[in-house]
């Protein structure tokens, strides 16, 4: 009985290592970040993150990072046509609310 319960924890705690470890850091703090798209056109997506009050380039870092992930995991690229010219300076990104918005379309390889 002894053992089920030292293996029981064992497993546990091992399982407990797998939280979080995709958690990254931007620009030194954690964001919340999520991209979607609509089903029926998954190369045109929305990808979020905040809170921007904690540092807008760190967000659109995060919010950028969650583009990739969409993009490569729907469509094979991580080539990105973004709504909002390269260079733009996070400050001056859309938002909603303390949240960075981009907007853009997975180019796919062909």
């Amino acid at each position: 009985m002894r053992s089920i319960i030292v293996l029981s924890a064992a497993m546990l705690s091992l399982a407990a290592c797998g939280i979080g470890a995709e958690r990254i850091a931007f620009e030194g703090n954690y964001y919340r970040a999520s991209a979607s798209a609509p089903a029926k056109d998954r190369a045109n997506f929305t990808a979020v993150a905040g809170p921007a009050s904690q540092g807008a380039e760190g967000a659109a870092a995060a919010a950028r990072h969650e583009a990739v992930r969409h993009c490569v995991r729907y469509l094979g690229t991580s080539v990105i046509d973004y709504a909002v010219p390269a260079g733009t300076p996070a400050g001056a990104l859309p938002r909603d609310g303390d949240r960075v918005v981009l907007r853009g379309t997975c180019i796919e390889k062909g």
